[in-house]
Parts: C-alpha cells; sequence; structure tokens
C-alpha cells in the first residue's frame, strides 16, 4: 500500500530537480530500485523513462511559455538526439560500459573545474546567428549527447547545459530550459523501445508522473525566479554528486 505513495514522492523530487538543472535521475531510478525490489531491471527503467517523459515535456512547456527560445537550433539538436539514442541503446550488447566510466569521470572534472573557475560562466546571455557552422555544431552536439544518453546516460542534462552555455553562448536559465527538449526527445525514444517490449509497469508509471509533473512545475518557477545565480550553484553541485557517484561505480 506504500509503494504508490513512495514512488510518487520520489518522482516529484526528480522532476523538481530535474527542471531546475538536470539529474532528475539520481533520484527517482535508485528510488525505484529500492521500493521495487523483486522487478525486472528492465522493467524499472522503462517505467522511470513513463514518469520523466511528462515531467520533461511539462518543464519544456513552462519554460517556453516565460522564455524566448531559439528554436532553429534547439530543435536540430533534438532531432538529431532522438535519432542517435537509438543507435546508442543498439550499442549496449556491442560495446562494454565499464569504458566508459572513466572517460565521462574525466569529463565531469573537467566541466566542474571550468565551471568554478570562470565566475562569470553562464552568467550572461546572446543570441548568435545561426550559419552552416553553427547548424553542423548543433547536428555533431545532438548525435553525440543522443548517443551517449541511449548507451549510459549519468550526466546527460548537464553535458547539456554545459554544452549549450560553452559552445552557443546561453546563460544558465536558458541552457537548462534548452537541455530539456532534447532530454524530452532522448526520452521518446527510449520510450520507443520500452513501450513495444513491454517494459512499463503502468500502475506505478502513470501515478508518479503526475508527481513528476507537479515536481516540474515547482522546478521550472523556482529556476525562473531565482535566475541563473542559483542555476549555476545547483549545477555546481549536480555536478560534483555526478562526480563521486563515478568514482563510487569505478571503485566497486
Amino acid at each position: 500500500m506504500l509503494e504508490i505513495p513512495t514512488l510518487m514522492g520520489f518522482a516529484f523530487v526528480a522532476g523538481l530537480i530535474d527542471a531546475a538543472v538536470g539529474g532528475g535521475g539520481l533520484i527517482q531510478v535508485p528510488g525505484l530500485f529500492a521500493t521495487l525490489p523483486q522487478a525486472v531491471p528492465a522493467s524499472l527503467l522503462g517505467t522511470n523513462k513513463l514518469s520523466s517523459v511528462f515531467g520533461t515535456f511539462a518543464a519544456c512547456w513552462r519554460y517556453a511559455c516565460k522564455l524566448r527560445l531559439n528554436w532553429s537550433l534547439i530543435l536540430p539538436i533534438a532531432f538529431t538526439a532522438f535519432v542517435f539514442s537509438f543507435l546508442g541503446a543498439g550499442a549496449v550488447s556491442l560495446l562494454s560500459k565499464d569504458l566508459v566510466r572513466p572517460l565521462v569521470l574525466v569529463l565531469m572534472i573537467g566541466m566542474l573545474v571550468y565551471t568554478l573557475w570562470k565566475k562569470d560562466f553562464g552568467a550572461n546571455h546572446f543570441t548568435k546567428a545561426i550559419g552552416r557552422r553553427e547548424r553542423l555544431q548543433a547536428i555533431l552536439m545532438g548525435g553525440g549527447i543522443g548517443f551517449y544518453d541511449g548507451f549510459f546516460g549519468p550526466g546527460t542534462g548537464s553535458f547539456l547545459i554545459f554544452l549549450f552555455i560553452r559552445i552557443f553562448g546561453f546563460d544558465f536559465l536558458h541552457a537548462s530550459a534548452a537541455a530539456k527538449v532534447v532530454n524530452a526527445a532522448t526520452n521518446l525514444a527510449a520510450l520507443a523501445y520500452f513501450v513495444p517490449s513491454q517494459h512499463i509497469m503502468y500502475q506505478y508509471g502513470l501515478p508518479m508522473a503526475v508527481a513528476n509533473v507537479a515536481g516540474a512545475a515547482v522546478g521550472t518557477r523556482l529556476a525562473i525566479k531565482g535566475g541563473v545565480g542559483l542555476l549555476r550553484s545547483l549545477f555546481v553541485v549536480l555536478v560534483s554528486v555526478l562526480v563521486v557517484k563515478l568514482i563510487w561505480d569505478i571503485i566497486h
């Protein structure tokens, strides 16, 4: 009787954190595994994606209503990420994730050091003219992030935020909003696998989706009101947690 309320609590907090700065999976996935230890892992991951996709789209909608986003840049990244997410999922059976963890750890530490070193990183937002070079960068970014999310996943939102700031000159608020659009695309790509393979527990996933949407509403409001300073602090905390988690995974 307590499973659904417990999972809804995890989903609410995950939706809140994910809408603000990404990383909701760090809360929701362990919550599912701890609450439903008897379930098949694939079904837990599919249920997580079902819940997350609703919250991600809710966050996208709220950001789109409040902020002016560069859709001509963001949508090609989202589309490419959707396509390459399938390829990444297919590569799981061909490559070892243990080879990827050390590389991701190095990249995470590099992002953290760079963000702390450059005090004005993500503080200002300016719109770049979208030419051939920018479109190529967008396609490469979407392909790389989509493949990574389908293959491995942890830190996808953080990578997206960092790249939107570093490459395209977004501030943390606009980068977080843009990252939600791309995350929505990769979540849909994952569902395209989990739904036909019947790896979703709807009796848990649908109530969690409601809670995730509610959390996303609070998270986007918090992000917009708190502004760049709050999101920068949350980003540093999230990347630090990811670094510790990756180190733990490598050691064990």
